[in-house]
């Protein structure tokens, strides 16, 4: 199936219409009346247009990426083109053709990688790197684990989202990180069993934050039971600015109230809405792959 995404107009059909009656030619005007009505309507327009231009653009993603997400990674230029180029080959394969610019988020699950790599794709033109974060996928080898899939998974409101409430599991982990952090739900999807006599399996992909003690330092490596882990100051980024909440956006513009968004986030110009998961099957790490904290 072919899928599209598209924005909407920044001007609402009241504020057109008010500005179409404002400007009809009316006797008995002079060039001062005239200056005096073209100036409000010129300020109504401007001002309904600055939300769109105050929403933080592709740079500012980038500083803030720059500026807030630890542990990060130095990609060199050939990897970032190389990352770029099987976002928009993965998106292809799946019949999805973009017809506006959005940000992508593309995850590495190969063992001697494990890293995210967010991207502002473009139609007609070059992906736009961002920046890149460690992560931990599936580790086989152990009861219930199994190989996080690859492919494009759409962030959609079919899987509502939840917030972590911040309690400990058995063993005393925070499970998906601090109370309030985001955790992004793709829903059921097969996979390997990593365990006994593998086969496909169902597990629930999703992508949250860890504890930030005995697991975050571990990212980079592969660790756990399917989904993705993220550092909680990229969860933080990726949930302020909205990066990939498409599909929420459309739906709050609604009016509706979604009680997972937050109340002050501040949504970036062209959300997205695709997961990407990718594996280069290499054989051995390249060196910024290393973050300084993995263990």
């Amino acid at each position: 199936m072919r899928n599209t995404s598209s924005g909407s107009s920044s001007f609402g059909p009241a504020a057109l219409q008010y500005a179409r009656q404002a400007l009809r030619p009316l006797p008995g005007l002079n060039a001062k009346s005239i200056f005096l009505r073209f100036s409000s309507v010129f300020g109504l327009l401007v001002a309904l247009a600055l939300p769109c231009f105050a929403q933080p653009m592709p740079g500012d993603v980038r500083q803030a990426f720059q500026q807030e997400v630890r542990p990060a990674l130095a990609l060199p230029e050939d990897e970032r083109a190389r990352y770029g180029s099987i976002a928009e080959s993965m998106l292809r394969q799946a019949g999805i053709y973009l017809v506006r610019a959005q940000y992508v988020l593309v995850v590495d699950r190969n063992v001697n990688v494990q890293a995210a790599m967010l991207y502002w794709l473009q139609p007609g033109g070059p992906p736009l790197y961002i920046g890149a974060s460690p992560v931990s996928t599936g580790k086989t080898g152990r009861f219930d684990h199994f190989e996080t899939p690859t492919g494009v998974y759409p962030h959609t409101l079919d899987n509502p989202d939840f917030r972590a409430e911040g309690t400990r599991n058995k063993n005393g982990i925070l499970g998906y990180g601090r109370r309030g952090m985001r955790v992004y739900d793709f829903g059921w999807q097969s996979a390997r069993r990593g365990w006994g006599k593998g086969g496909i399996g169902t597990m629930r992909l999703q992508m949250h934050a860890t504890d930030p003690h005995y697991l975050e330092p571990k990212l980079g490596t592969a660790q756990s039971q399917g989904c993705i882990r993220i550092a909680a100051t990229l969860n933080r980024l990726i949930d302020r600015l909205g990066l990939l909440d498409m599909d929420y956006e459309t739906y709050a513009g609604t009016g509706t109230r979604l009680w997972v968004l937050l109340p002050d986030r501040n949504p970036a110009y062209g959300a997205g809405r695709y997961l990407i998961i990718t594996d280069t099957a290499r054989s051995q790490r390249p060196a910024w792959s290393r973050p300084e904290r993995a263990k």
